[in-house]
């Protein structure tokens, strides 16, 4: 473990797997399941002592079923019960548009009773599983960190797992893409807290990488393979753990990573200076008051 992360702990939810199982300093790991080197890993780095009383890492698991609220504030409390403090928190849980919930799928209705869509078709409120997991599980737990944060008065880093979905468009997958736009936004969104209170919040945008995420019924063709630019799932990680220790980032930063070069995304990628100078002056008159008000009484979750 690098230096920097000794004696801290972190949260990574979809930690079970792919780009979030290699990262982490002790962590506790929310999935639904394990995969085999997720399972040596903890096998390699028990908790067997309390991590706030000692720089050892160490791994536990805590099935978590990211979309239930209730399931996440259990892991929180775990999370706390267990180190005594959450530095870092990585939502990184998503699933990649598959057949049970897509817009080309449609939800189960009288006129559509073949559907392969587990998305209710008779919900109330109406919902898709893919936004349920991708856009609205992380932006509760970052949530959820901001409000521990702000009342205990500590510092903190969010580490969202968005993608270069969040700027591309395509009709194959646009759920998946509605909700990369999202996190992006939402990120972008946050940059004011690092400054005013010490609560630095980033993102990656990997390009394709070669995970468990295709194997969720994508149907990825021999030829689409050969055509992808393929990351390196060690490269995506050192870029997390940029966003996590160099303290010039995580205002709002998106670091694009590529096959070929990793780069700080632009803040407001395709507008005007006139429109950026316009909010500008707006939001920055009602930004002050706004984050003076959290800095002192916190956000209450």
């Amino acid at each position: 473990m690098a230096l920097e992360l000794e004696g801290q702990s972190a949260i990574v939810t979809g930690g079970g797997s792919g780009i979030n199982l290699k990262f982490g300093c002790s962590v506790v790991i929310a999935d639904l399941n394990l995969r085999p080197e997720a399972t040596q890993l903890l096998a390699e780095y028990p908790h067997d002592t309390p991590a706030a009383n000692s720089s050892k890492p160490s791994v536990l698991f805590h099935k978590t079923d990211v979309t239930s609220w209730p399931q996440l504030t259990s892991l929180w409390k775990k999370a706390i019960q267990v180190h005594g403090k959450v530095d870092i928190v990585v939502p990184g849980a998503g699933i990649f548009e598959p057949e049970w919930s897509s817009f080309w799928r449609a939800p189960k209705t009288d006129t559509n009773p073949d559907t392969p869509s587990r998305d209710a078709g008779d919900a109330e409120p109406g919902r898709y599983a893919v936004i349920d997991l991708n856009l609205t599980a992380p932006i509760r737990l970052s949530q959820m960190a901001i409000g521990h944060w702000t009342t205990n008065k500590q510092k903190g880093c969010l580490v969202i797992v968005g993608s270069i979905a969040g700027y591309l468009d395509t009709p194959i997958r646009p759920l998946y893409h509605a909700t990369k736009h999202g996190i992006h936004g939402f990120v972008s969104c946050m940059a004011s807290l690092r400054d005013s209170l010490g609560i630095r919040v980033g993102a990656v945008a990997p390009g394709a990488v070669d995970t468990p995420i295709w194997d969720q019924g994508f149907p990825l063709t021999k030829e689409m393979r050969d055509d992808m630019a393929w990351v390196d799932v060690d490269e995506i990680v050192q870029a997390m753990y940029q966003l996590v220790v160099d303290k010039n980032m995580g205002d709002g930063t998106i670091l694009e990573v590529l096959s070929s070069a990793t780069r700080v995304l632009p803040r407001f990628p395709g507008a005007s200076q006139e429109v950026i100078d316009i909010a500008a002056a707006g939001y920055l008159k009602a930004e002050g008051p706004f984050l003076a008000e959290l800095k002192k009484n916190g956000l209450r979750v």
